[in-house]
């Protein structure tokens, strides 16, 4: 199962990072293969390929910022929170995820 993720904050600094780090470790705990985009004070980080959009059963967006090239995400099933709740919840979010699509 591969799960699709873009983090932005409204600083574009530590929340971004801190909410790729926990959906990282946590989809790895989960058996999940993630990929995760980073949109910050750096730019687009790690941009996901539209193979790795293709094969996500879901995309996770966080809403602190206005992703930039929402479109790539058309037709796919996107779960949206800010950052904050991301870094809490990463572990919850995955196993429903999980269920949801196995």
């Amino acid at each position: 199962m591969k799960v699709v993720a873009v983090t932005s904050c409204s600083s574009g600094v530590a929340h971004t990072y801190m909410a790729s780090e926990a959906l990282k470790i946590v989809a790895k705990k989960h058996d999940i293969e993630i990929s995760v985009e980073t949109q910050g004070f750096a730019g687009i980080e790690n941009e996901l390929s539209d193979e790795d959009i293709e094969e996500a059963v879901c995309v996770i967006l966080t809403n602190d910022m206005k992703i930039i090239d929402e479109s790539r995400f058309e037709g796919k099933k996107v779960i949206r929170m800010n950052t904050s709740d991301v870094i809490k919840k990463a572990d919850s979010i995955m196993k429903k995820i999980k269920i949801t699509f196995k």
